[in-house]
This record gives C-alpha cells, sequence and structure tokens, in this order.
C-alpha cells in the first residue's frame, strides 16, 4: 500500500506516535496516537499488496479470530484513508 503522507513513527515511553514530517507539518495539526496493533500495521503498509496480507499478519502474531481481525483493520485502514494517508 503507498503511503502518500510524510509520517514518521516514533515510540515514546511505550506509546507510538505518527509524526508529521516535511510538508505534512503544515497539512496536519498535530501527530496520530497509534495502538501497539495500529503500531504493527503501520510496519506493514509499505510491503502489503493487500489487506489480506495484512490481515494473515494480525492473526499469526495476535490471539484474535479473523473476523475481529478483519473488521479492527477495516476501521484503521479507513481512517487512515479519511485522514489522505494512504
Amino acid at each position: 500500500m503507498i503511503i502518500k503522507k510524510q509520517l514518521i513513527k516514533r515510540q515514546v515511553a511505550g506509546d507510538f506516535f505518527l509524526v508529521p514530517v516535511g510538508k505534512t507539518v503544515y497539512d496536519n495539526n498535530g501527530i496520530f496516537v497509534l495502538t501497539t496493533v495500529g503500531a504493527f500495521i503501520w510496519d506493514l503498509l509499505p510491503e502489503a499488496e493487500d489487506e489480506e496480507y495484512i490481515l494473515d499478519r494480525i492473526t499469526q502474531e495476535y490471539d484474535v479470530d479473523r473476523e475481529t481481525a478483519k473488521r479492527d483493520l477495516d476501521n484503521f485502514l479507513q481512517k487512515l484513508r479519511d485522514m489522505d494517508i494512504i
């Protein structure tokens, strides 16, 4: 998947954030907070050909059923789309 905006993932005191850099700083009013799973998904985005790849990796990494993982993944990706990040 293509990440459209310049964002860098940072971890501070165990919490994950997406920090805008470059021109993206002017387009956004702050940083984005990620859950641990959100950070995991973020790391997969550049190599993911499709959502199924990410879904497979989530269900391998975490103790979650596929239906729940799909619903949560769809919600996360939709938020990124709504913010024009992907």
